[in-house]
This record gives structure tokens, sequence and C-alpha cells, in this order.
């Protein structure tokens, strides 16, 4: 929202000595966000004066035309100056930039010779002074507003100070010269005028303006017009309402369209004209049919949704109300009669319709942000007053006004609740003073507040919307900053300790954290051959998802994890380890909707607990994706590609790190390859899967070939008690090898914890480095081989006791599995 102090200063009582420093202060005082500040007499330099034409001489054989003019500019003799355009003419009052003045974009202006003359100088167009876009033709100023020889400056804005302010979604009622300046007087402390309170109201005779017929109140709840007639339609827009346009971003177009956006601007009301002599019928405010179209005034030709909100006549849609007017019935250069139009409309359906439509405009974005519905009828008297002064029409004496507003709802709030959410003192009298002084009706019950907002004021429906607005006008800075001292605590707790010890140990492995967004749509678990029937396809929808592809809140971390690793293969790199540890939402069935809660207080105990039964069961995993090399080839050697023992290596990494043993067997489940997948088990539990992807899920989710993957239940582990340092022993070990010949299908992990059940308390490791197949073993054998590492607390081991104990471990082994020692 840009606006100039000149306009500001009419509404509300600044000081006289104002500068744009001291009304940024006031404006940041009282919450509202300064973009930019510009002080426009800083703009144009040197001399800039008001100048009369005595003479045209029409320069001839020229490419284009170009005049040489005589201009009186309060000086002995005239200035001789060369202008192209043709919008003025001998006698006119324009404005002239002399030798030595500086235009904006450091266009210094000088005497020199062209086109056969000397020019002395330039007259300025709008667009040239910086004060508007256009560049048509040059200002030609009204008679008897000044004597040639004067400055010019407060005669087109540049004695001004422009601001441009951010004006955030609850504050809405900003959007107007209304709103500022109202604003404005809260941080000064002085008087407000408002200009709905200074329009002279349309008296009516009792009669319709133009038949209007509401079919959707909810949609339009007020909906004013009033006519005027017999309108020049060569009548020209004032040159300072052209200016305060220009400096608010509006471009000048007609005299009715132009009043309509300086009501806009001044009061905060969209308006629309119509040409009365294009209407058919009357109008009628409904929803728009399937199938409909209509032109809208920037020429698209748009397909109407049946949500949109549209005005129609006897020929069908002429409006999308609230957003743009159609081209049938738009105000022409022809058009004598016009009807004004000043109406509120539902904000939701406005927004929705700009979004769908992808079609902003000045009025949506005042619309979308709340209107006020009491000052139609005050806008549509205030614009037919300026149409009739400057364009000669006669106001109508009918008025139509289909009023259905809902009045606000009032808001209870205690008298100590802005004192209680800021931590200063603010007496009863202040409350309600600052509640009074922001338009609100306030009723006192001992400390309770009833509290009924203004018609401008949507955004006050919450007690602590109200204790807000204490806050703000009594000042921001009154509030002290004292950050919170820290309750005392026992730390992280051991879940906690848990997540980060498993993500450094991840990180120290080569993995790199990646987090992911937790949405997950159901192409994603087709695409990773999740049955119809698994639970990972029981997903919680979002009522309002940030994709329609990604509905649900995700099950099992792989689908975001494998999207990243997908995402960064396609930016080039090629060797990829990825982990995440972040919860997945698991519901049992439909979940009920929460109560709704108010905020002038905490949540009971009883509330928290009947909110937590709601939530769906959120546990914590675990995930690794591994793509290329695991490790990588150089001068020293070949890589090596990744396969699934990796994916099982990075859980044993994550049980390593959690303090858990785990078990790993073979199993078949989506979305892995069911020869190279293995279950992940602590004791007898199932808390995750991990191995090779099956080829068709790396070909749907376009990964490379033989991509391994690794997802576990973090919180599926036991959390381990009290752990004991193990007593280290300074003696020497003893390493024995051994190569055991099992069936084929033996796990290799089940074989070792056999060796290690037999070699008992003197054995301190026991490690696979080795598997064989050949035919020498026959057919369905292979052979595994263990380094056994021994060592004992308090001797060195003889050779005796060492061979003893590896007997023993192989006893065991051959007892459970039949295994034979290797070229025994």
């Amino acid at each position: 929202m840009r606006v100039s102090l000149s306009w500001l200063r009419e509404h509300v009582d600044t000081p006289a000595d104002l500068d744009g420093d001291g009304l940024e202060k006031a404006l940041v005082k009282v919450g509202l966000e300064v973009e930019e500040l510009v002080d426009a007499g800083a703009t144009v330099t040197g001399p800039l004066v008001v100048g009369r034409v005595e003479s045209i001489e029409e320069l001839t054989g020229l490419k284009k035309p170009i005049r040489y003019c005589l201009v009186d500019v309060g000086n002995d003799q005239p200035q001789g100056i060369i202008c192209g355009a043709r919008n003025f003419a001998e006698g006119d009052l324009v404005v002239v930039a002399l030798p030595g003045a500086v235009l904006p974009g450091d266009f210094t202006i000088s005497a020199r010779k062209t086109y056969g003359h000397v020019s002395n100088g330039m007259i300025c167009s709008g667009q040239e002074l910086g004060v508007s876009d256009d560049h048509a033709g040059i200002i030609v100023l009204p008679e008897g507003t000044a004597k040639p020889g004067d400055e010019a400056r407060p005669l087109v804005g540049l004695d001004d100070v422009v601001v441009e302010i951010n004006i955030t979604p609850d504050r809405g009622y900003c959007f107007s010269v209304r709103g500022i300046a109202r604003e404005l007087s809260h941080s000064f402390g002085s008087a407000f005028r408002d200009p709905v309170a200074a329009v002279v109201p349309l008296a009516g005779d009792g009669s319709d303006a133009y038949p209007i017929e509401v079919l959707d109140s909810v949609a339009c709840d007020r909906f004013t017009a009033v006519a005027v007639r017999g309108v020049d339609p060569a009548a020209a827009t004032p040159q300072w309402m052209k200016q305060r346009l220009a400096t608010a971003g509006i471009r000048a177009i007609s005299l009715p369209v132009d009043i309509t956006n300086y009501v806009m601007i001044e009061m905060g009301q969209p308006m629309h004209a119509w040409d009365l002599g294009r209407l058919t019928g009357p109008l009628v405010v409904r929803r728009a049919q399937a199938g409909e179209k209509l032109t809208t005034l920037d020429g698209v030709n748009r397909v109407l949704d049946p949500e949109d909100i549209v005005i129609a006549d006897g020929t069908g849609v002429v409006s999308l109300a609230a957003v743009m007017g159609g081209t049938t019935t738009e105000v022409a250069a022809d058009t004598v009669d016009v009807l004004l139009e000043a109406a509120h409309w539902d904000p939701r359906s406005v927004a929705r319709t700009i979004r769908r439509h992808k079609l902003p405009s000045e009025a949506g974005k005042r619309y979308e942000r709340g209107v006020d519905p009491q000052i139609t009828a005050a806008a549509c008297a205030r614009a037919a007053a300026l149409l009739a002064e400057h364009g000669g029409g006669t106001i109508s004496a009918g008025v139509t006004d289909v009023y259905a507003v809902v009045p606000p709802e009032p808001v209870t709030m205690s008298v100590q609740r802005p004192s209680q959410l800021a931590g200063v003192d603010y007496t009863p009298e202040r409350v309600l003073e600052i509640l009074a002084m922001i338009g609100t009706q306030v009723v006192a019950d001992g400390d309770r507040l009833t509290v009924t907002p203004p018609s401008w004021r949507h955004d006050l429906n919450d007690p602590a919307d109200l204790a807000e607005e204490v806050l703000r006008l009594d000042g921001y800075d009154r509030i002290p900053s004292v950050l919170p001292i820290a309750p005392p605590g026992r730390g992280l707790t051991a879940t906690q300790r848990r997540r980060r010890t498993v993500g450094r140990a991840l990180a120290d492995a080569g993995y790199v954290e990646t987090l992911c967004w937790p949405f997950v749509g159901t192409p994603a678990l087709s695409a990773m051959r999740v049955p119809d029937d698994d639970p990972r396809r029981e997903m919680l929808l979002l009522r309002n998802p940030l994709s329609d592809e990604e509905p649900g809140l995700r099950t099992t971390l792989l689908p975001p994890l494998l999207a990243a690793l997908r995402r960064n293969l396609g930016r080039g790199l090629r060797d990829l380890a990825l982990f995440e540890i972040g919860p997945v939402f698991l519901p049992d069935g439909p979940l009920p909707v929460a109560p709704a809660h108010g905020v002038d207080g905490p949540p009971s105990a009883e509330e928290f607990a009947a909110v937590e039964a709601l939530l769906p069961h959120q546990p914590w995993h675990v995930a690794t994706v591994i793509a290329g090399e695991a490790d990588p080839a150089g001068w020293w050697g070949g890589g090596r590609p990744a396969d699934w023992a990796d994916a099982v290596e990075s859980a044993r990494t994550v049980a390593a790190a959690a303090g858990v043993e785990l078990t790993v067997r073979s199993a078949a489940e989506a979305p892995w390859h069911p020869g190279r997948c293995a279950a992940l088990l602590v004791g007898d539990t199932v808390v995750g899967h991990a191995g090779e992807l099956h080829p068709a899920v790396c070909a749907d989710l376009d990964l490379p070939r033989r991509t391994v993957a690794m997802e576990l239940d973090l919180d599926a582990l036991p959390i381990p008690g009290v752990s004991i340092a193990p007593r280290l022993s300074n003696f020497p070990t003893a390493l024995i090898d051994v190569a055991l010949v099992v069936d084929a299908d033996t796990p290799a992990g089940e074989v070792e914890a056999a060796l290690a059940e037999g070699a008992g308390s003197l054995l301190e490791s026991v490690r696979l480095f080795d598997v064989y197949c050949g035919e020498q073993l026959g057919e369905g054998r292979k052979s595994l081989a263990y380094k056994l590492t021994f060592r004992a607390p308090d001797r060195t081991l003889t050779g005796e006791e060492a061979l003893a104990a590896r007997d023993a471990a192989v006893a065991v082994a051959s007892d459970r599995f039949g295994a034979v020692l290797r070229g025994a």
C-alpha cells in the first residue's frame, strides 16, 4: 500500500515538522511494516517552475511531429523549448524543468541546439518527473492554479513524502488511507477525521437505483448501488486525483473508473462502475454454473467454476464478483449513464477465486482480507458526488441497498489478560481506553469484559486478539526483553540419547542425514510393490495436503528417502549413502475429530489426555539407502559396489549404537528382492528389514540397479540398562581360524552364535571372514571361515587351553548344524 503524507494529513493531525524518518517511526510504533519511504522533493533537483505557452511553431520536414514553443517562465524573455507532445495548446500552463535541473534517473537538463533551434529546458510529463506512469502527454495545469515562474513542485506532488507499507493479512483495514490514518492517530495520540463520517449520505426516495437480486447471502451479504446519469464522456480526471492514484500505483483510465479506484484507496471499499446502457434486465448475484464463460476486462476468456461468485444480467454472466468485471458492460468512451456498485463479499470465496483463475487485483486483495460491510452506502455516496462534480452528471433519486450483514460476535475477556500475557501491569482503565480507541464497544462486568469489535476489524474474534491490541497500542517497547529461566531438568531422555547416538554412528560410517517431508501417496507405495492388504497402505490422510499426489502421512521412511536419493542422482551424484531418523504415522482405524479448545488459558490435564488418546501411533524409524560404490575406486585399486550385505551392516551399526544384538534371517518383504532380503530381529521380534531392492522397484522409481536399503523400528529396540564397563585384560590374545563345512542354506549368523556359545568365557570375539563354495565341498555345501580371538583376564593362555576352547566351539556347531572342520 503506497500513500502520500499529504493525503494522510487530510484525516489525521500530525506534527507540523513531521519528516520521513518521523513518519516511519510512527508507523512502526503501531506495528506497521514500512517497505519504502521516498522524499519526492529529493527526486528532482534544480529549477522546476510553472510556464505558460505563448506560441507554438510546428516544425516540418521531420520524421515525427516536433514543436518549437515559446514559454513564459517568469523571466524577462520567454524560453524557447523543443517538445514532441501534442496534448497542449497556446495559453496552457505547463511544468518546465529549466537548465540545471536534474530529473529522476540522473537526467540533467541543459540548453542544447536541436532541430535547428536552441532548447532552453524541457516541458515535463508525469513519467519524466516520476509522479506517474503517463508518458502520452505532458502535464497541463488547471487555469488559475499558479502564475508563470512559480515553483511547480507543490503542484505535482514533489513536495510530499510517499510511504509504502507491507500490509499483513490480519490488517486488511490498512489497505486504505482511512485505515492508515486511524493507526497514525493512535501513534500520535491525535484527532482522526474519518472520511466515511464526512460523506453526505444519499437520502433516496425509497426506489431502487437498479433492480438487484442476491441469491446467495453468504457470498454477498450487502450490495449497494446508485446511478449517475448524464455524465460527460469527455470529462477528464482531475490532475490531483491522477496524481494520488499514480502514487498508489494505479493507472488513470477514465473519470468513472478513476473515481471508483480513488474511493477504494481512500476508504478501503472496492467499487465497480457499470455502463447502464449495456445492462439487460436485473443484476443477479449467484454462484456460477458449470460451463459458463466470461471475458474479463483483461481480455481473457475464462471458464468459470461452480464455486465462483458472479453477477449476471439477462444476457448471462457480466462480472466475476469482487475480482474483475466483464468487457460487455464496462464503462467505455461513450458512456453517459453510470451505475456505481459497492458490495461486501465472502473473503474465503474471493481468495479461492483469485487463486483458481490466477487473477490478482487491487479489489480482490482487499476483499480477501476483509472489508468493512457498513461503508458501502458511504462509498457509493462519495463516488457519486465526485462523478457529479467532475463529470457533470445527475445523481438518481433511487438507491439500491440489499442488506443481510450478520453483526460481529462479542468476545469475552478478562481485564487482566493483557497483563498476564505480556508481564506488564496494564491498569483496567488503560485496557478500556485502548479498546475504546480501536472502535470496540465494551461492557464491563467486574473483571470480565464483553467486547464487540468494530465492523472494520474482522481479525478481532478471540481474547488473544484483543490482548494483542492492548500490547501493540500501549507500545511493544514497554514490554521488557527478559529471557525466561530454563526449568531444571535431567537432560536428554534415554530415547533422545539413543536417537542422537544412532545418528552419529551412521554419520561416522559415511552416511549423510536427510530431512524429508513426511508425506506420501499411493503411487509411491504401488511402485514399491507394497501389497494391497499391507498395513503400510493404511495412511492418515491430511485434510489440506500440500500436494494432491502426496495426501497422506508416511507409514514407512523409504518413499521420501528413495525420492531424495533419486533427486541427488539426477543432480549428477553417483555414489550415495543416505539415512533418515524420524517418525512414521500408523493409524489404528479412522481417527475421530479432536475437540476444539480456547486460547484464554492452557488446556487441563484431562483435555491433554483426551487429545493424546486421539493421536495415531508414531514410532520412530531409521532407514538407510545406498547406491553406487560402497568402496570407491582409485589408484589403490578397483572399487566395490554396494550390495545387500552393506544394508545389513548399516542395521548392525544402528543396533551396536543402541546397545542391542541383532539376529539376521532371510525373508521376503516388499520392496526388497525376495532372494536378497533379510529380516532383522531382536530376540524373536522382527524390528526391520534390509537388503537389495527388487529390480522392478528400481525400474519404477528410476533408481540404479542393485540399490540397497534398510528400515528398522528404532522404538522397538529395548533400551539397555546401566552399562557396565568391560574389564580390559593386558594379557596377549590367541588367534585361531576355523573353516566349517555346512549345508548351503545354513545361516552364517547362527553358526557364529553356536561357536560363541561353545567357546565359553575365554572367547573375546568371533568374525566371519570368508565364504567359499566349490565342487570339492560337494553339492549344496559351503565353507564358512571364522577368526576366533581368545584371551584370559588374569593370565596368558596356553596353546592347549586355546585349542580346547576351539574344539568346544566346533563341537556345538557340529551338534547343531552338522558342521565339519574343512580338511579334517
